[in-house]
């Protein structure tokens, strides 16, 4: 008998992808630790859980890389089993099993019953909203919605994750409860897309009313939204924006481009001129939000022109935040059916383009900072410098504020009122209001 079989079993979670990922990998956790299974998040363990993302081309990569990773581990004997879950084996689980079978098992995004059984633990119907999180204690993830019903050209998200199913009321208010006893004090919103929620349960599109239920739970400071649609926005939702302190001015809206010929081959449902109406209106009726988006760049048929449009609307808006991609060909998708038609390095040009436009713009918007002050959430230290956000910045993907760690003392966790004293790009640098 080999005596690494005498050891007791450590299940190691690794998270590739989304924050939509980040919360399942949670779920999955809170579920094994019900059952006494000893868990860990990205740390050593004999049993190994990749939980994948197959979104775009490089976090597929992402995904297979790793998966190779720990089956040599395996074959090494530092690991016992390997299994695989998430959206790239959803979408690729029979690619997958004929040219990794050394993995013990693949699940889909919707078979966790089946991969608790595998990992020896019973899946507990009653563990509504128990989660180990997985993030700084100060913030979590809270998932409003599953599936997506939109029929967006590019994406292959509904390959994976099914149509649109939204939860309860009842069940993200308990959660939420959950999560504020727990220390949680700011609650990032996330789905596919946040502006159908409710159409399923309530025959209406309902945010709003879901903001206004969790706004009264007690501890939640910070309401966060990421991932609303454009087409068909409930702008009752902008009201609540506006009239309630918890929930942030902030916006996470992906508009992909902005010229009508590619949002009409992407099927996005809009035009030019709709979408910039709604981002007028949204700060009209809400003044001083700020703006995320996203942008595809090199999508099939995105000539010269097309491409000077986007950056000409991007400089009219500037946005607070903005993040840029590049078009990837994603099989039985519609758009598969067109010709990948931009060359790579002419993709990766204009993403390079479009991010020093926002580069300058987001410059431009700390300088005006200076001298300010804000009240921020600081999530950790990090070398000499507690790190922190403003209510205008989500994590990983937005502004920090820095204060010398050297010069100051913060509890992470903790809503500290700071002083801007100097920006760059993206970063500001700020002291303590004593």
């Amino acid at each position: 008998m080999r005596t690494k079989s005498l050891k007791k079993n450590k299940i190691n979670v690794v998270t590739l992808g989304c924050s939509k990922n980040i919360y399942d990998s949670e779920v999955l956790m809170g579920q094994l630790k019900a059952n006494n299974k000893e868990v860990v998040h990205e740390q050593e363990g004999n049993i190994v859980v990749v939980n994948t993302c197959g979104f775009i081309d490089n976090a597929k990569e992402e995904s297979v890389n790793t998966i190779l990773d720990f089956v040599q581990q395996k074959e090494d004997g530092l690991v016992d089993k390997v299994f695989v879950t998430g959206c790239l084996s959803e979408r690729y689980k029979p690619d997958l099993q004929k040219e990794i079978p050394t993995v013990d098992q693949y699940f889909g995004t919707t078979e966790l019953p089946a991969l608790l059984k595998a990992l020896g633990a019973d899946y507990k119907h009653e563990l509504i909203g128990e989660r180990l999180t997985t993030t700084p204690k100060n913030y979590a993830y809270l998932k409003i919605a599953e599936g997506c019903d939109r029929p967006c050209s590019f994406c292959a998200i509904p390959l994976m994750r099914g149509g649109h199913k939204s939860k309860p009321i009842e069940e993200l208010v308990e959660e939420t409860k959950k999560l504020a006893a727990n220390g949680v004090k700011e609650l990032i919103l996330i789905a596919q897309d946040l502006t159908y929620y409710g159409l399923d349960l309530y025959k209406k599109r309902n945010l709003a009313e879901l903001l206004q239920n969790l706004v009264k739970v007690e501890g939640i400071e910070w309401i966060r939204l990421h991932y609303a649609f454009p087409t068909g926005f409930p702008e009752d939702v902008l009201d609540v924006i506006r009239e309630e302190p918890k929930v942030c001015n902030y916006i996470d809206i992906p508009l992909q481009h902005i010229s009508d010929k590619l949002l009409k081959s992407m099927r996005r449902g809009t035009n030019h001129k709709k979408t910039t109406d709604l981002l007028y209106k949204f700060r009209e009726k809400v003044p001083g939000m700020a703006i995320r988006t996203t942008l595809i760049v090199g999508y099939p048929g995105e000539t010269e022109e097309d491409f000077q449009e986007l950056k000409a609307w991007v400089q009219e808006m500037r946005f607070e935040r903005l993040g840029c991609f590049t078009y990837s060909h994603e099989e039985n998708t519609h758009a598969y059916n067109l010709e990948d038609d931009v060359p790579e390095d002419v993709k990766m040009q204009r993403a390079n383009e479009i991010m020093e436009i926002q580069s300058q713009i987001s410059w431009e918007q700390n300088q005006e900072k200076i001298g300010k002050e804000f009240t921020c959430v600081f999530d950790r230290k990090e070398g000499n410098y507690f790190v922190g956000r403003t209510e205008f910045d989500s994590p990983d993907v937005d502004n920090e504020v820095l204060v010398d760690a050297t010069q100051h003392y913060i509890k992470t966790g903790d809503f500290t009122k700071v002083r801007i004293t100097d920006a760059a790009d993206f970063d500001l640098y700020a002291e303590p209001v004593v």
